[in-house]
């Protein structure tokens, strides 16, 4: 157990959540997330087409300082709860509909979520849970159905 989180704050509106990070049950994989946040992130968020309240972010070139196929599966399932932070990673031609590589950190923000993908199920590592403004936070995810991609800043707590 430790106490390192992260935060997730959205730009323009200055709304900060801060997440704990499951230390105990997705070790390597918050592991990696902290690496890659040695210096904050700025990246556009969209929503989730498949999975419900979902907002998805992709991890930048910068930031991918890790190897994303040496990640176990840690902490696992497909029906996560709000404030819930998911990894996944997507090969490249992992699908047929998307044959991009995709590096992905993902927020659920309401009930009813479900990693649920253009192919079906899709399990998740979860890494942590937003515990510090899940609210407002929600409320900006969403904005994002009705006005599109927002800016948000993944960083360290410190």
């Amino acid at each position: 157990m430790t106490d390192k989180n992260i935060y997730l704050k959205f730009v323009e509106a200055d709304v900060k959540g801060i997440i704990s990070l499951y230390w105990d049950t997705a070790p390597k994989t918050c592991e990696a997330i902290w690496g890659a946040l040695e210096k904050p992130i700025q990246v556009p968020a969209s929503h989730a087409i498949f999975s419900g309240p979902e907002i998805m972010m992709g991890l930048p070139e910068e930031a991918r300082n890790f190897d994303p196929t040496s990640l176990p599966p840690e902490n696992q399932t497909v029906l996560p709860q709000p404030g819930d932070m998911l990894w996944f990673y997507q090969p490249k031609n992992f699908f047929k509909i998307d044959p991009d590589e995709f590096w992905e950190i993902g927020m659920f923000y309401g009930e009813g979520g479900r990693t649920f993908g253009p192919t079906g199920w899709i399990s998740c590592t979860y890494f942590g849970n937003m515990s510090e403004g899940l609210d407002a936070i929600a409320e900006q995810c969403r904005l994002i159905r009705r006005e599109g991609i927002k800016t948000v800043e993944i960083g360290r707590n410190v």
